[in-house]
């Protein structure tokens, strides 16, 4: 992509009435665009990250038996009557609304009722099951706070994934399974080191849950981790009946920040029964199904990234979710050369932003920084002098002088 061509500009300063650094970062540097307080519209740049998220996701939901599919924003009123969260004073977080007809509908902050209702024209034997189903799809909670930039918005990007099985037995090995997809999935947005499995109410959910917290200064969560156990408890259950539980001593523990970067919950055979979700075993008997929920917040997720990857320069993304491999800087008077070689860039499988716009240099550097793509491409006439190019890491600031003609090894 031609930098010239983003309609977005950066900006020097973030909007006045806005906290988060996540925020701050993500508006100054064009990736999204506030609309008002939890509601934020993604850019390009922005998009380019959330796409690359989800493949990540993707890969993984799809490695353990997902299948793909995407439901309604629009929630009828009596599916979730029949499970009593319809009730605000059981589920404070719904935006509700009503149709021309006056039907009641809500829009969907979570999607349990909805997917199991449909799984009752595929689910009659023990021959269907088990079945794994996943959808990105936007939610839309009525939080009474959201000051924390897209970490916790009114309206966001989620990955939600539901299991059906025959039993107990069976639910638990999806369910460590999906844990376990889970850790790869936040390895591989660079935020492994640092996230961990973590005992948690289950909130309108269940009575408790497993969440994955990634540490953060300043984070929304207290958490007590055993670094030792990999594992964690979030002080919202922290008692010694839990810590007996897990086999944990609190004098062990060590209490730090920490974000939810996500959640995953066992609704065993309740959901089933309330819904009359059954299928036939081998003897005929009529069973209820057992429910797990899985759920990462896609955009939330883009927010700790950028929490945890910044510094007073800007923002410094992991390759892995980059909206770009290289950023290809020109401030050669003459740009022939740099044309050539973002051509061969792209030729040979990278995706390059190319800032050839005529604007002073020590700009292009600061929007560079800002912007934050991992490596950089810098082409000037003194470089050109050798028949080179400086490379910058991002993270580093290491650079290296690098023979045009060995680019594009160089860089692989």
């Amino acid at each position: 992509m031609l930098q010239s061509e983003l309609f977005t500009k950066t900006l020097k300063q973030a909007p006045k009435d806005e906290e988060a650094i996540n925020a701050q970062l993500l508006i100054r540097a064009g990736f999204i665009h506030k609309e008002m307080a939890g509601v934020y519209s993604y850019l390009p740049l922005g998009l380019m990250v959330i796409e690359k998220i989800k493949q990540i996701i993707r890969e993984e939901m799809n490695a353990i038996g997902g299948k793909e599919l995407i439901m309604t924003t629009l929630q009828s009123k009596e599916l979730w009557e029949k499970t009593d969260r319809w009730d605000d004073k059981k589920v404070d977080i719904w935006f509700k609304s009503k149709l021309k007809s006056g039907t009641e509908v809500g829009l969907g902050w979570s999607h349990e009722e909805q997917i199991t209702e449909m799984m009752k024209e595929y689910i009659q034997s023990y021959r269907d099951l088990p079945i794994f189903v996943y959808q990105f799809q936007t939610k839309l909670r009525n939080e009474l706070r959201a000051k924390s930039g897209i970490l916790r918005g009114r309206e966001f990007l989620m990955k939600d994934m539901y299991s059906y099985t025959t039993d107990p037995a069976a639910h638990e090995d999806f369910y460590n399974q999906a844990i376990q997809s889970y850790l790869k999935v936040f390895e591989r947005v660079g935020l492994g080191n640092d996230t961990f499995l973590t005992f948690a109410s289950g909130g309108a959910f269940t009575q408790f849950s497993h969440e994955f917290q990634t540490l953060l200064p300043g984070g929304e969560d207290t958490i007590y981790l055993s670094r030792e156990k990999n594992v964690a408890v979030n002080k919202e259950v922290m008692d010694d009946k839990v810590l007996d539980q897990l086999g944990l001593k609190k004098n062990d523990l060590e209490e730090v920040q920490a974000s939810e970067t996500g959640n995953i919950f066992n609704f065993g055979s309740i959901k089933s029964e309330q819904m009359k979700l059954y299928y036939k075993d081998e003897q005929g008997n009529s069973v209820p199904v057992i429910l797990g929920s899985y759920g990462i917040g896609i955009t939330r997720l883009m927010g700790v990234i950028v929490e945890k990857f910044h510094d007073e320069k800007g923002i410094i993304w992991p390759k892995s979710v980059s909206p770009f491999d290289l950023h290809l800087i020109n401030i050669a008077k003459d740009q022939k050369d740099s044309d050539k070689i973002y051509n061969a860039l792209q030729e040979q499988g990278f995706s390059v932003l190319y800032d050839q716009r005529d604007t002073r240099a020590g700009e292009k550097f600061a929007d560079a920084d800002l912007i934050g793509i991992p490596t950089r491409i810098l082409v000037s006439d003194k470089t050109l002098e050798s028949d080179s190019v400086e490379i910058k890491d991002r993270n580093s600031e290491r650079t290296s002088i690098v023979k045009v003609k060995d680019l594009t090894k160089s860089l692989k």
